[in-house]
């Protein structure tokens, strides 16, 4: 039986963890090429999070849904949030991450929320 081989890209922090400790105790560390690495690794975790700042869409210079509301405008923003908040909750339970999908769907919750008072007594 073969066993499913990971990348690093794929690693937890939890694993990250006790890989770095390891090689802490093997005094690899001291390589500078094992520090940068490290490095980007943990700027990389601290820029993004699955629901409030996914990678995916903030590969470029501008956050993905900045763009979305830049190109819709404040109010008809509104409605794409919307949109994905139902999208969210309806497919929470068949997706097999329930709590993420949930966690997306209140992110886009809290996003229209922010939009609707942005555009109080102006659009409604």
């Amino acid at each position: 039986m073969m066993t499913e081989r990971k990348s690093i890209d794929d690693a937890t922090p939890e694993e990250w963890t006790r890989a770095s400790a390891t090689l802490h105790d093997e005094k690899i560390l001291k390589h500078s090429w094992v520090k940068n690495a490290e490095n980007r690794y943990n700027s990389t975790v601290k820029r993004f999070d699955e629901v409030e700042k996914p990678q995916h869409y903030n590969a470029g210079k501008y956050e993905t849904i900045d763009i979305i509301i830049d190109t819709l405008g404040e109010y008809d923003a509104i409605n794409y949030c919307h949109g994905n908040v139902l999208k969210y909750v309806i497919r929470m339970w068949h997706k097999g991450h329930p709590v993420k999908d949930a966690q997306k769907a209140q992110w886009y919750l809290n996003k229209m929320i922010e939009l609707l008072e942005k555009t109080k007594g102006v659009n409604w």
